[in-house]
């Protein structure tokens, strides 16, 4: 019996539901909604299933049948697109999607230029991209939501695979009016004096505070935020340093004020930015070729604040 319906009404019936909008899957795979909906229409007819339920304030939400389909479909997808990775083995070329997610800490620095430069290099290559904490980032590997990203030895398990590309010391920065203005380093012990701005990421901040952990001082928290703008305002500001280890281009907060960076002397691990992938990744021609690109990006110079002579 002849299939009714393709495999691209399938993509559009797992943003759905994995959005839970037709508007947010329109945006994310730049189709039109109605577009989108016909899709589903189609889909729900060959099935002879409802797959959504349309509630018209909170959006559509997964029927039970829907939920297993979702789940089947997604595994059609991945499979097609390993015919697609087979098929560039084969012929030398390198076609597909590619999703990748990135440590939401330094996606705004790294992730656009690198996948604008991927993407003019392999243009039969679609990419998609999500910023995520590192906890989502294992998550989303495991469940095949992204295929590879870029992120920090955070804790890393054991059924991923991570590649290095540099390693970031820690610094400390603080605003214009505090005590440490003009120093040309400072110790772990000398910043736990001081009130501390915690980026209260997961991992992130465990990170942070091993450094006062193997001082054996306590750190002195007087406030916490998940964004990095928001830290750097609260830093110029005068609530306190904070820590982070990629350069920011800038010596200015988002609201204009100036900031002041500062090396943490002592024995502080440093962060190693790299590429973390599922461990049967080399298997794809498309991530062996976007893992092969951000290696010879970062040794040409092209990660912005990011050159090697700058990390080492």
């Amino acid at each position: 019996m002849p299939l009714r319906f393709t495999l691209r009404q399938l993509e559009y019936f797992v943003a759905v539901g994995e959005m839970g909008s037709i508007a947010l899957a329109s945006e994310r795979v730049n189709v039109s909604s109605p577009s989108i909906s016909a899709a589903i229409s189609q889909l729900e007819k060959e099935f002879g299933i409802p797959l959504f339920v349309r509630q018209h304030a909170q959006g559509l939400s997964l029927t039970q049948a829907g939920k297993q389909m979702l789940e089947r479909v997604q595994v059609v997808l991945r499979e097609a697109n390993a015919l697609v990775d087979l098929a560039g083995d084969i012929s030398g070329a390198v076609r597909g999607e590619l999703n990748i997610g990135c440590l939401v800490t330094f996606a705004q620095l790294v992730l656009p230029s690198v996948r604008q430069s991927f993407q003019a290099e392999y243009a039969e290559v679609r990419c998609r991209q999500t910023e995520l904490n590192q906890a989502e980032i294992f998550s989303a590997l495991r469940r095949a939501e992204i295929d590879v990203a870029l992120t920090y030895d955070l804790q890393l398990p054991a059924d991923l695979v991570f590649e290095t590309l540099l390693e970031l010391p820690p610094y400390a920065i603080i605003g214009d009016g505090h005590p440490l203005v003009g120093a040309d380093g400072v110790s772990v012990d000398e910043l736990a004096e001081h009130p501390m701005v915690l980026v209260d990421l997961p991992y992130s901040s465990e990170y942070f505070l091993s450094f006062f952990v193997s001082a054996g001082v306590p750190p002195v928290v007087a406030e916490r935020t998940r964004d990095m703008a928001v830290m750097r305002s609260l830093v110029a500001n005068g609530f306190g340093f904070s820590i982070a280890n990629v350069p920011f281009l800038s010596d200015r907060a988002p609201d204009g004020k100036p900031l002041h960076y500062i090396p943490i002397r002592g024995k502080v691990r440093p962060m190693r930015m790299g590429l973390l992938m599922p461990t049967d990744a080399d298997q794809s021609s498309v991530i062996r070729a976007f893992v092969g690109h951000c290696r010879q990006q970062y040794q040409t110079g092209a990660f912005p604040g990011l050159t090697p002579a700058a990390a080492d």
